[in-house]
């Protein structure tokens, strides 16, 4: 699926603007992040370090604003029955893995974010860290290093480093 949707985006934007910031703009979205802006450097035949370069700094960028201000705009979106829906979803996804993350403290945050499977990330650990009030300094470094271990697993996975 996420092939599918990276394939569907890089189909638009071709032609439209530099293959590297279809990468960055992939790795900026949520569900896809870094993993999908991998596989789409890797379809367009970036060069590796390039690729990871812009890749992690895609899939960081919206973080610090994430642990920052989700909370204030949840409450704004409340207010609209349609958003208050999906605000209840991700609030239900941050609490599903709450005792996990907060049993192991730093090292679950850390864990949830570099693990590169569907709803785990830099976006869903973002949220998770505002919604378990884990102090801002505290969080962007873990979910950093989640985000760049993620990113070596994909590459890894993506340029096929891992193949033997």
């Amino acid at each position: 699926m996420v092939e599918q949707i990276v394939e569907a985006i890089m189909t638009f934007l071709q032609d439209k603007v530099p293959e590297e910031l279809v990468a960055f703009v992939i790795s900026l979205c949520p569900v896809l992040e870094c993993r999908g802006g991998m596989i789409a450097a890797r379809l367009m035949e970036i060069p590796f370090v390039k690729a990871f370069l812009i890749c992690y700094i895609g899939n960081m960028l919206p973080i610090p604003f994430i642990i920052l201000f989700i909370r204030r705009i949840f409450d704004f979106l409340r207010k609209f029955k349609f958003f208050a829906k999906i605000v209840e979803k991700l609030e239900a996804k941050g609490e599903k893995n709450k005792e996990k993350v907060m049993k192991y403290e730093a090292w679950g945050l850390l864990l949830f974010v570099a693990i590169p499977l569907p709803g785990t990330g830099g976006w869903t650990g973002a949220l998770m860290a505002a919604l378990l009030d884990i102090r801002f300094k505290r969080a962007l470094p873990i979910i950093a290093l989640g985000v760049l271990i993620a990113g070596f697993i994909m590459s890894g996975l993506t340029y096929g480093i891992f193949q033997m």
